[in-house]
């Protein structure tokens, strides 16, 4: 028989460590206690625990040393903190120095429980590292990204993932979800930017029958479908001020509010966000909230660009072929030098819409140059992204970008897009036929 999971409870309150010790020993768990730093590191020095739950402020130290000692181990064990009610700087310091997740005094026993749950169910670091390998690309670029979601998976901070627009800001929040321990439960991805401003409180937090016209039947929203797992608001800076306020709430309260309820019920999320806005210079102008900025920046992900690891191109061109069925596609070198010098202001969504058309223009299953139809690069000599000379070829570049920028946030609706640039339907299908976009 297994034996029972092992829980370091480190507190120099006894009658929290009784509550929690009692409470543990109802779900069938083993604890050992301790009262201060270096009793807790003598413990794990010794011990191997599954988990360690830590308060904050301890006679001789900080729980930020249990997080180290813990990290340190050659078996790392994931770290739980406790910290003073209304204290978000402690709980913010402790995720940023690799705790798992985090408490808040007095401890919800029934959030104690739903904490232990989810720490038992971490998995092993080389599954995850190996997991993680899916990400395509050898540049030092992808492998520092790579190591990095390996360790966000074994904690529960909350992760902001930064980049332009398709630089893969969602798979890797899939891949955060998938190498942690909420991988059995619900990954939920949210464009924020797509849901109209009147339905998006119905759409989060759900609602009950009679709310308004038309709720004829309780109605769960995404944190209840995403309970346990993970929900990932993509384009989060497009919230409305107002929406952030109650996306604020509940990420401090860890409670929702169905429309037309009275009463909140807990749910246990961990958010994901994104965004290709620099959500710092959003704040500086009043347009996104401070304090939900570093609720949600806990831990930053910046994914590259593609030109910024060009040396994967080849790679990842020869991954999307397969992908789409074209794995007896032959592309040639001077093809694949192309593609490197390109700088793919779209980057993995442009270099695979690229790839369709070429597939689909090549002949006797061999892709070359002029199959890829890309826009004319500048003169070496014209290169620096400041110069406009010839200003044709830098007109073209500069309209490019923008209008490329605008399908990725439409999500290739030509429509939308349009309407964003502030132009007619005619007028863009004109210039992406100019352009050479499909």
């Amino acid at each position: 028989m297994a034996a029972s999971p092992r829980i370091l409870l480190v507190d120099d309150e006894p009658d929290l460590l009784d509550l929690m010790e009692l409470t543990l020993a109802k779900m069938g768990l083993e604890t050992d206690r301790a009262i201060s730093v270096s009793e807790a590191q003598q413990r794990l020095a010794k011990t191997h625990y599954d988990l360690c739950l830590t308060d904050m402020r301890l006679t001789d130290g900080e729980g930020l040393e249990v997080i180290a000692s813990a990290s340190a181990l050659p078996k790392p064990v994931p770290v739980a903190v406790i910290t003073a009610f209304g204290n978000a700087g402690n709980a913010v310091a402790a995720l940023k120095a690799g705790a798992f997740d985090y408490l808040s005094k007095p401890v919800a026993l029934d959030q104690l429980r739903a904490l232990i749950k989810s720490a038992l169910r971490m998995p092993e670091t080389s599954q995850a590292d190996g997991s993680a390998r899916e990400l395509i690309g050898q540049s030092s670029a992808m492998q520092d990204i790579r190591t990095r979601i390996a360790k966000l998976a074994r904690t529960q901070a909350p992760v902001h993932i930064s980049g332009e627009s398709g630089s893969g800001k969602e798979l890797a929040a899939r891949l955060i979800h998938r190498l942690g321990s909420r991988a059995d439960r619900a990954f939920v991805a949210v464009n924020c930017g797509a849901i109209p401003e009147t339905l998006m409180e119905s759409e989060f937090f759900g609602y009950r029958k009679g709310a308004f016209t038309g709720a004829d039947a309780d109605r769960s929203g995404f944190f209840q479908a995403a309970d346990g797992g993970t929900l990932f608001l993509d384009e989060v800076a497009d919230l409305p001020l107002s929406m952030q306020v109650k996306l604020l709430r509940v990420l401090q309260e860890k409670k929702v509010r169905k429309v037309g309820a009275t009463q909140e019920e807990p749910i246990d999320v961990r958010i994901v966000s994104a965004t290709h806005q620099n959500l710092a210079a959003l704040v500086e102008s009043g347009r996104f909230r401070q304090d939900l900025f570093y609720r949600l920046n806990v831990i930053d992900l910046v994914m590259p660009s593609l030109r910024d690891r060009a040396d994967d191109i080849p790679v990842m061109a020869r991954f999307l072929l397969d992908k789409m069925g074209g794995g007896e596609v032959r592309l040639d070198r001077d093809a694949e030098k192309e593609l490197s010098a390109y700088a793919f202001p779209g980057n993995v969504r442009e270099l695979e819409n690229i790839l369709e058309r070429a597939l689909a223009l090549c002949e006797n299953r061999h892709i070359c140059a002029a199959d890829l139809n890309l826009a004319p690069a500048l003169p070496p000599t014209m290169a620096c992204s400041d110069t406009k000379y010839p200003l044709q070829d830098y007109l073209d570049q500069t309209e490019r970008a923008v209008i490329l920028e605008a399908l990725e946030q439409t999500r290739y609706n030509k429509t939308a897009a349009a309407r964003v640039l502030g132009v007619t339907f005619r007028s863009l299908r004109y210039r992406l036929e100019r352009l050479g976009i499909e």
